[in-house]
């Protein structure tokens, strides 16, 4: 689970917020029908953030065990002139496209410190919540009135603006958000970014590195129960949208994360034999005792794999950021010919 400033990190058009009741693939209604119906059962990650959700996840941010977090932000204030020379050898003016901005707190230190070095800078940030972008435009107007903020709201890739002759377009994806994709997800929409982005145009990554097993493993399940909290929450807000009766105290958080494959997975455990209805879509689902839905995964990457990635998809690894003390990385890769 990548819990930064995210909403999630999505490609699809779907609102954070409001009803979806028809069927179709893409909708609240025909992801559920779909998730609960498979073996093993899943529901996307993308659903978490409701108004109760995003309040988990500000919560979940300041947990001494969630680590991702403070360490990008510390990386990205560390590196912060060295970054805008990556991104923009050439010194041409800069156009900053955030993808999943969300409040964009750390992006808009980031732009200050690049204003401060000279910088010709326009910062655009995407997001599927009008909310968010709102509190944003909100902020940048009171921290940072020098910098021109264009919001774009709605899908990345359908509201992508058209490149600019004379400014380098730079793709922000923060948070580790890759992580929540599987990797054919991850090679698809790295894909569909590079087809955006003209040759020498660049993209930065914020992502989870591999490190002791225990300390993944605490980020995901505090002691405190908020990240739990968070996970059934989502319950909460299926049996609100579509009239479904889960029983939030038959289910309890899981964790767990696998050294191997490099993948911190969440669940939702059925503590009973039980049948769950939902009203708007006409539909029971069983459970029986012990059985899981699967709700987020997050993926740790290592060097060597974040490399042949980026080359697959039409990227050329161009500098990598670490911290030495909690193994996470700002990689930078430039868009190939």
């Amino acid at each position: 689970m990548s819990k930064h400033h995210r909403l999630p990190a999505t490609v699809s058009a779907l609102a954070a917020d409001g009803p979806h009741t028809d069927a179709a693939e893409g909708t609240l209604a025909g992801d559920v029908m779909r998730g609960l119906s498979a073996l093993p059962k899943q529901l996307s990650s993308k659903y978490f953030y409701d108004a109760q959700g995003s309040r988990l996840f500000e919560r979940i941010m300041r947990l001494p065990a969630y680590y991702p977090t403070r360490v990008e932000a510390r990386l990205l204030r560390r590196h912060a002139r060295a970054l805008l020379a990556a991104l923009t050898p050439t010194g041409a003016p800069m156009e900053l496209l955030e993808l999943g901005s969300g409040d964009g707190r750390k992006t808009l230190a980031l732009c200050r410190e690049w204003l401060k070095a000279g910088a010709s800078l326009c910062y655009r940030p995407m997001d599927i919540s009008a909310q968010a972008l709102e509190r944003l435009g909100q902020r940048a107007a009171r921290q940072l009135p020098a910098l021109s903020v264009h919001p774009l709201c709605g899908d990345y890739f359908q509201t992508w603006p058209l490149p600019q002759a004379r400014r380098h377009q730079v793709a922000l994806f923060l948070g580790s958000n890759l992580g929540n994709f599987t990797d054919a997800e991850a090679n698809r929409f790295l894909r569909r970014v590079r087809a955006h982005l003209r040759p020498g145009d660049s993209l930065m990554l914020g992502l989870d590195l591999r490190k002791d097993p225990s300390t993944v493993l605490a980020a995901y399940d505090d002691p405190e129960g908020v990240t739990a909290a968070f996970n059934l929450n989502l319950l909460r807000r299926l049996n609100r949208e579509l009239g479904m009766d889960f029983d939030l105290a038959a289910f309890r958080h899981y964790a767990s994360y696998c050294p191997l494959q490099g993948v911190a997975r969440s669940f939702l455990v059925s503590l009973r034999a039980q049948s769950v209805h939902s009203r708007v879509l006409g539909q029971s689902f069983g459970f029986e005792p012990g059985e899981v839905i699967y709700t987020e995964q997050s993926q740790k990457y290592e060097r060597a794999g974040v490399e042949a990635m980026a080359s697959q998809c039409g990227f050329a690894l161009h500098a990598w950021f670490e911290d030495p003390e909690l193994p996470y990385a700002l990689v930078v890769c430039r868009a190939k010919a």
